[in-house]
């Protein structure tokens, strides 16, 4: 008998929620960690870190050990995987050891994603595929909005080492529904992938990490003047250039490059990858933004930016209903469009405001992302069949991660570099001669006695509103790149369903 494809939705989206709401929950804590295992904060980003790098190497990869495993038995193996993972990290005495156990964290959960969308997608027929990625995308969309406000929660009051703890009872629940509801399609079952290309795995670990440590640490290190991030950089485009063409050449090569061959396919991939660099980019930025210079707390500013949750909740059920009914370019379009507008109403922010003054920006910001990412995963796939879905699924969630590291990388250096840029403008009108700083020194001198006092006062005035400018630079950035993104839409063709792709009933 037929299981109801609901059933299935529930099942694996429990997995893809824990996995993807463990990279925001995780970097909530880590001045917590750093302080508990005897690190520096620098040391402490290894922890995001190691994680990434591992879940970059498994997603592309997860279609050939599905294949030569059975999907089912290697989704439930990632899961204990993950979970088991999970406890050693919140049990670690040492960095060493939850480095080590993050590492294999990211491999058990690298493959959660690509495997949970292509089930969702193959479990229903094509009419409903966008509920079906409608169900995904709380996994992918809300849990990174909602894991700095439980991170900040669990940490604040009982443990950093809760973050990872609360993935144990959520393993155990989604390894049963999953026992019990999936199963694996004729075509997995009686596939032959061939040895595994080791080649092609090796080059891709490292192509894959070389990139992700560059992106997480190339701020710090000041970029290409850097001596190790010109080399890592060279290494990374040398074994990327050669990972293609193996891959291009052999039979059986471990990713299937050729699904790029499909317009839609590639065009998505390009507008996911863009997307992601911009919603990971507002994501990390506004909570930084209420921390740095409202002086929020972790959990407070979790708080505030929660609420762009509650707009993807109520954009999910809505959009999965419209993407059979409407052209689902027209709802990505207009998710975009909503999007830019945000991030322009964000590029008005001012250190007067308080914590409820952007709810209505932080909202649609949610459910602007519900409009881009189901109609966009359901247009991407719609023209593949259901034997490409597993391959391409690994792909595209790769790639949205990718230009997400991207994004993050890029906001973070552009704070950094303007809020210097800003500065240097800005202290050009502090000359003695300027009356409105002679005024507003009278000001403080009716309260500071110490002249130096109050010129640091006026100092520290100087550096919020440098950074601010450099806050509100990068929101209008991501406006102009989700605007950019708008012709890119219409190049999609219109997915219709074809012979050859799954009708569940």
């Amino acid at each position: 008998m037929r299981v109801n494809p609901w059933l299935i939705a529930v099942s694996v989206m429990l997995a893809t929620f824990m996995e993807v709401l463990d990279t925001s929950i995780a970097a909530v804590a880590l001045p917590y960690i750093a302080g508990s295992v005897s690190a520096t904060n620098d040391e402490a980003t290894w922890v995001l870190t190691s994680y990434l790098v591992a879940n970059a190497i498994v997603l592309p990869a997860s279609t050939w050990f599905a294949l030569r495993f059975g999907r089912k038995r290697f989704l439930i193996a990632c899961i204990l995987i993950f979970t088991a993972s999970s406890f050693v990290c919140g049990a670690a005495p040492s960095l060493g050891i939850l480095l080590i156990a993050r590492a294999v964290q990211g491999a058990g959960g690298g493959a959660l994603q690509p495997l949970s969308q292509a089930i969702l997608l193959e479990s229903f027929p094509p009419k409903k595929r966008g509920l079906a990625m409608a169900v995904f995308a709380l996994g992918v969309v809300v849990a990174p909005v909602l894991g700095p406000t439980l991170g900040g929660w669990l940490t604040e009051s009982y443990s950093w080492r809760w973050a990872f703890y609360i993935n144990i009872p959520v393993g155990i629940l989604a390894t049963f529904m999953i026992l019990r509801n999936v199963d694996d399609p004729d075509y997995i079952t009686n596939a032959d992938p061939g040895p595994i290309d080791s080649w092609g795995l090796g080059l891709l670990a490292i192509w894959l990490g070389c990139l992700q440590i560059i992106l997480d640490k190339g701020q710090e290190d000041d970029w290409f003047s850097a001596t190790w991030i010109r080399w890592a950089a060279l290494i990374a485009v040398v074994t990327l250039v050669m990972f293609l063409v193996r891959q291009l050449r052999i039979k059986k090569p471990l990713v299937d490059l050729c699904v790029f061959t499909n317009r839609n396919f590639a065009i998505g991939c390009m507008l996911i990858t863009l997307f992601g660099a911009a919603i990971y980019g507002l994501v990390t930025l506004l909570p930084l933004f209420y921390q740095e210079l409202m002086g929020y707390t972790a959990l407070n500013a979790g708080i505030v930016v929660s609420p762009r949750g509650f707009g993807a909740i109520i954009a999910m059920p809505i959009i999965g209903v419209l993407t059979a009914r409407i052209d689902n370019r027209w709802l990505i379009g207009l998710g975009f469009f909503l999007f830019a507008a945000c991030s322009l109403a964000f590029g008005t922010i001012t250190l007067a405001i308080g914590p409820w003054s952007y709810i209505w920006p932080i909202i649609i910001s949610g459910f602007a992302s519900g409009m881009v990412f189901v109609p966009l995963s359901t247009t991407t796939m719609g023209t593949l069949a259901n034997e490409q879905i597993g391959n391409a699924s690994g792909l595209y969630n790769l790639l949205r991660n990718v230009g997400g590291s991207i994004g993050i990388s890029v906001v973070n250096t552009i704070v950094a570099r303007h809020e210097q840029l800003h500065r240097n403008e800005l202290i050009h009108s502090l000359t003695p001669s300027n009356p409105v700083l002679q005024h507003r020194l009278s000001e403080l001198g009716q309260f500071v006695t110490n002249p130096k006092t109050a010129y640091a006062i006026i100092d520290r005035t100087l550096n919020s509103q440098a950074r601010l400018w450099a806050y509100v630079d990068d929101f209008r950035y991501m406006a102009l790149l989700c605007f950019a993104c708008l012709p890119l839409v219409w190049l999609l063709k219109q997915a219709k369903a074809r012979p050859g792709m799954m009708h569940a009933d």
